[in-house]
């Protein structure tokens, strides 16, 4: 989610995240369900009950999601344990004052029910949060692994040959520029193998993106013509590490490198709609060529770690239109992040 746990502490679920909302869901209408035929002494009578139930157990789903939702920064704060436990508190308290309130309006009031709803919706908490611990623990080495592949990726050999061969054609003719090519090299290689964390904020991102291009910039002169549009970037959104380098390595690769012209490659980030956006277009020489297949390995990786991160709201879309190649990926942003807008 979007304050991604470390692989080795567990935290509650992003309660404002689509994906665990819709699972939620999922998980108490199929419990309910399942409760339901288990009391009923056939199929049929199993359809009757769930119509004469639907009303009341769907309007205090409801609520609870509402209050989870609402609620969500601040039981995100809280450590794990207590966490854990004001959400189960939290979902029985709910349930049980609706299904009071419900009873109350009706006629009298079966406090045994009451009971009984109070202690099924902290039982169903408990179970649903039980859920997310284990899926936050399966999740925790895919993430890992996804992460590590995406780091060895970059390291391509095919970028570190043209590098150094760009730098040993610069020795005689520009000493200066040879050795900051190898700095910035360095400075690159040193960025992509230190840098443990999952997250890490826009500005980080950016700056190895520019370390990148300034290396591609050299080998490749005029013929590279990169447009930054970045008005609406805020610095500290957190986004995966090595989200932006990839798209533009691969726009570099197939939208500029095979043809004599060069290419352009634009790149665009803003924030809106609760979400921040980076979108790199290249351009695609001649039109209807093939986008080259290899084109898609990083983009698999990216939008594999987008989804272990953020769920259902992390997003990676891919399209072509007037001869561009676009790539546009989609991260939650809550505004929590207040931050000076990136230069």
């Amino acid at each position: 989610m979007d304050n991604a746990p470390s692989h080795d502490v567990v935290t509650l679920p992003d309660f404002r995240n689509l994906g665990v909302l819709l699972r939620i869901l999922v998980i108490a209408e199929a419990a309910n369900l399942v409760t339901l035929a288990a009391h009923a002494p056939d199929a049929i009578e199993a359809l009757k009950s769930v119509g004469g139930a639907a009303l009341p157990f769907e309007f205090s789903l409801l609520a609870v999601a509402l209050s989870l939702f609402l609620l969500s920064p601040l039981l995100a704060r809280m450590p794990y344990r207590r966490g854990v436990c004001a959400s189960v508190a939290l979902a029985a308290t709910v349930a049980g004052a609706l299904d009071l309130a419900f009873h109350s309006w009706v006629g009298a009031v079966p406090w045994g029910a009451v009971l009984k709803s109070i202690a099924m919706a902290g039982l169903l908490a408990a179970m649903i949060l039980g859920y997310f611990n284990w899926r936050q623990r399966v999740l925790s080495p895919a993430l890992a692994k996804a992460r590590l592949m995406a780091l060895q990726s970059r390291i391509r050999p095919h970028f570190l040959f043209n590098s150094l061969n760009t730098a040993v054609s610069l020795v005689r003719q520009d000493p200066c520029l040879a050795e900051q090519v190898l700095l910035d090299m360095s400075d690159l290689f040193r960025a992509l193998l230190k840098d443990s964390r999952s997250l890490v904020p826009l500005a980080d991102e950016i700056r190895l993106a520019e370390a990148y291009l300034q290396i591609e910039q050299l080998r490749l002169g005029e013929r590279l013509r990169v447009h930054w549009n970045r008005e609406g970037a805020q610095a500290a959104v957190n986004v995966p590490i090595l989200v932006l380098q990839p798209l533009l390595e691969n726009a570099v690769r197939y939208g500029v490198e095979p043809f004599a012209a060069g290419g352009d490659v634009h790149v665009a980030i803003r924030v809106g709609g609760g979400e921040l956006v980076i979108e790199v277009t290249n351009s695609i020489c001649g039109g209807d060529m093939p986008v080259p297949s290899g084109n898609r390995i990083a983009l698999a990786n990216i939008e594999e770690r987008l989804g272990l991160h953020f769920d259902a709201e992390g997003t990676l879309h891919i399209s072509t239109r007037d001869n561009l190649f676009v790539v546009k990926v989609c991260v939650p942003f809550r505004g929590a992040c207040t931050a000076a807008q990136v230069a």
